[in-house]
């Protein structure tokens, strides 16, 4: 038996990149999956893709609207019979990065989507996980969050900052009631969201980032873990790529 036939797992932004390959790991290992995200017609393909019957189900959510957060969660619990293990992967960027070029609304939206749909997803899964007095939260942080290069822009870096400090505090605050909580900080990953760099990405340069598969690979890690080990956080880059 797979250590994880018994688990239910939601992954957000699941329809492409990180989550996709993150829910294909997990269903490979035994777990019954529940991927999310804006659009229901990449849900729909991704689940075609993953091929995976009545051990996957999708289910399509804005995580920056916590109603619509509640909604996921209590139709991902109601399907699967309870969630296990949330994966925090849904966020976005845009091309206008630097300060001078943020805006109140740019502001706004990258903190949505990178922080606050965090928070939301969290807030609506732990009560679960306090009754049955286990639970596992990964978020798939990034390099930002660990140092604001501006790279990612000063609002993403922000954001990210501020899920390191989510984590961190959630994860001491409930320690005691079987609770583990991990920030994997990727650094470049070859997913969608290079689409949105100010300066456009070549073939060869992808090659030589992480792929998708390698952050769901640490996902897995984690995930496999006993209840009895925590990995508070986990950095993972490119093997050329200088982390000091």
């Amino acid at each position: 038996m797979s250590k994880l036939t018994e688990k239910a797992v939601l992954v957000t932004g699941g329809g492409s990149g990180i989550g996709l390959a993150t829910a294909r790991l997990l269903l490979d290992a035994g777990a019954r999956v529940a991927i999310s995200g804006r659009n229901e017609d990449k849900l729909r393909r991704a689940a075609e893709e993953l091929n995976a019957g009545d051990r996957l189900f999708y289910h399509a959510a804005d995580i920056t609207n916590w109603r619509q957060v509640e909604s996921l969660v209590e139709e991902t619990t109601r399907r699967l019979g309870r969630i296990d293990i949330l994966v925090n992967n849904a966020g976005l960027n845009i091309k206008e990065r630097t300060f001078r070029e943020l805006t109140p609304e740019s502001w706004h939206l990258l903190l949505g989507a990178n922080l606050h749909g965090a928070f939301y997803c969290m807030r609506a899964v732990l009560p679960q996980m306090l009754q049955r007095r286990d639970g596992l939260i990964i978020n798939i942080n990034s390099i930002s969050g660990k140092r604001s290069n501006p790279l990612g822009g000063l609002a993403y870096n922000a954001a990210k900052f501020g899920l390191r400090g989510l984590a961190m505090g959630l994860a001491a605050e409930e320690k005691d009631n079987g609770i583990r909580v991990c920030n994997i900080y990727p650094g470049e990953v070859n997913t969608p969201i290079l689409d949105v760099r100010p300066t456009p990405v070549g073939e060869e340069r992808r090659r030589t980032m992480l792929q998708p598969e390698d952050v769901a690979a640490a996902v897995l890690f984690i995930a496999t873990l006993p209840p009895r080990a925590s990995i508070p956080e986990l950095v993972i880059t490119p093997a050329n790529a200088l982390y000091v």
